[in-house]
């Protein structure tokens, strides 16, 4: 699933190339005197416009939260080394040429997903702009960094994006930063102030009318609810956000909400009821070319795959997500889903290439600080450091993931690994913590509507019985999460728990719960 070496090796060179050429480059014009160099930046200039098509219309001016991207222009390849030469150039015109190839500069970098020239290409250009296109070039720059992984960049720059827009009083454009403000909390850990930003951007859309950026603002707090284990609020707020999205004719937010919705049903209605939810997600994406969210429902859908026995399927869908990441240059994103991969992988007995691949999540994600994916990934790290015999390893790791789900409050993730902790205490001996820690794990699954891990967790607890000799009790827990399982359509998970079921009544010499055929 790695890129291959050859083409990273590729890459390398022609970076290594071009930043010699622009040295030496640079070095040539530094050794001419000032006038002569600034008629030779004009003379670039001239050439590479009239070389590349001549000059682009001038875009119309940047405002909050509005899309406003320059059509595009054969001079677009170009528009940085332009603006360059146009800053340097003599004449009363030059300023104006910069300002004009900046833009387009910072507009291209961000549809190639150069994240990085993109934040400062948008950072240079608030420089020379006015007014509210100062805030905006600014958020800009913000969302650029994000992509690129830089949290605190992205966060010191929407602060004074938002210090600006108090300053102008402009409503929409103070909710659009409360709201970008508390993605970056919520990625973070940072939950009760995620909570209340989004809660004040709401607040304000409602205020002011706004029914597009509410249905954006609804789907964000939905998603927050169903992370942070509040089943009822996050179904409720799913679907209002819808349909306030179908009544805007939003559909690129249509497609995120439906995606966050699918997965939200994957945990609580089991593969039958969210597959089918994943692929409008799908669909909606690869309409309106939103390839950040297409590659998140890729993933999304190998899981379920996975979930549901299609190994091959699972497998190649996981691929052009983590292909699409790649190109998109999304380091914030791409962490968890190396950690899905890695989680696969595990699940399908390549425990080396298991290993590896949580090892650069657990890289990445701590790179970027996404604590609840940090937690998720460790959680999962555990079960493979138990399933390959580390068993002292796998209780530290699990100990630690559980203190970051705390931290986080994430519910959901905490009772999944405080059940998966009662399974290594039960095989270690430890039978009242074991016993203990299984109770506080179904609570939890039962509170966050986690059917799934619920139906999991209790087949678990029923082969625990078994080994402790209470076995008539063994036998109706183990029926009850294996049907709750069946139900939810979790293939791989009910065979699993019926061959080690069989294995476990085999060793105690007692009758199967139940037969299921393999496959």
């Amino acid at each position: 699933m790695n890129a291959p070496i050859g083409s990273q090796l590729s890459l390398k060179a022609e970076q290594i190339y071009l930043f010699r050429h622009a040295l030496l480059r640079d070095a040539a014009y530094q050794l001419q005197l000032p006038g002569d160099r600034a008629r030779l930046h004009g003379l670039a200039f001239a050439m590479i416009e009239g070389l590349a098509g001549g000059r682009p219309p001038a875009p119309a001016p940047l405002e909050p939260g509005k899309p406003a991207a320059c059509p595009t222009h054969p001079s677009d390849a170009f528009a940085e080394d332009l603006a360059i030469h146009a800053g340097n150039a003599p004449g009363e015109v030059a300023p104006r040429l910069r300002l004009l190839y900046m833009r387009r500069a910072a507009e291209e970098a961000d549809r190639r997903y150069r994240n990085s020239a993109s934040e400062a290409l948008w950072r240079q250009y608030s420089e020379l702009v006015e007014g509210d296109e100062i805030a905006e070039s600014l958020r800009r720059a913000s969302r650029a960094a994000h992509s690129a992984g830089r949290t605190k960049s992205a966060r010191g720059l929407l602060e004074r994006v938002l210090a600006l827009y108090q300053e102008s009083c402009w409503r929409d454009s103070i909710g659009i930063a409360l709201e970008e403000l508390a993605t970056l909390d919520a990625e973070t850990g940072r939950v009760q102030e995620a909570e209340r930003g989004l809660k004040q951007a709401l607040e304000i859309y409602r205020e002011t009318g706004n029914r597009k950026a509410e249905g954006i603002a609804l789907t964000n707090l939905a998603k927050l609810y169903q992370v942070t284990g509040r089943g009822p609020q996050a179904a409720e707020g799913f679907e209002q956000a819808l349909a306030i999205h179908r009544e805007t004719g939003n559909r690129r937010s249509e497609g995120i909400a439906l995606g966050f919705q699918a997965q939200w049903m994957l945990e609580t209605a089991g593969v039958h009821v969210a597959e089918p939810v994943f692929y409008q997600a799908l669909a909606v994406h690869r309409e309106v070319r939103n390839r950040e969210f297409e590659s998140n429902c890729l993933a999304s859908l190998a899981t379920v795959h996975k979930e549901s026995g299609r190994l091959a399927e699972a497998e190649r869908a996981f691929g052009e997500a983590l292909a699409i990441k790649r190109e998109t240059g999304d380091r914030r994103a791409v962490g968890r889903l190396l950690g899905n991969i890695a989680n696969f992988l595990g699940d399908t007995g390549r425990f080396k290439e298991s290993e590896e691949f949580y090892s650069q999540a657990l890289a990445a994600l701590r790179e970027v600080g996404n604590r609840r994916a940090e937690g998720v990934a460790l959680s999962n790290l555990a079960l493979l450091h138990q399933e390959t015999g580390r068993i002292e390893s796998a209780e530290r790791i699990f100990e630690e993931a559980l203190a970051i789900h705390r931290e986080v409050s994430d519910r959901h993730y905490e009772g999944i690994t405080q059940g998966n902790l009662a399974g290594l205490l039960g095989v270690t001996g430890r039978n009242q913590r074991a016993e203990a820690a299984f109770g506080k794990a179904l609570a939890i699954h039962r509170e966050v509507g986690n059917g799934r891990s619920e139906a999991a967790h209790r087949c678990d607890f029923a082969l625990f019985l078994l080994a402790t000799g209470r076995a008539e009790e063994a036998r109706t827990d183990w029926l009850q999460g294996a049907a709750r399982l069946r139900t939810l359509g979790f293939v791989l998970d009910l065979e699993t728990h019926a061959a080690t079921m069989r294995s476990a009544c085999a060793s105690a010499g007692v009758p199967m719960f139940e037969a299921f055929p393999s496959r």
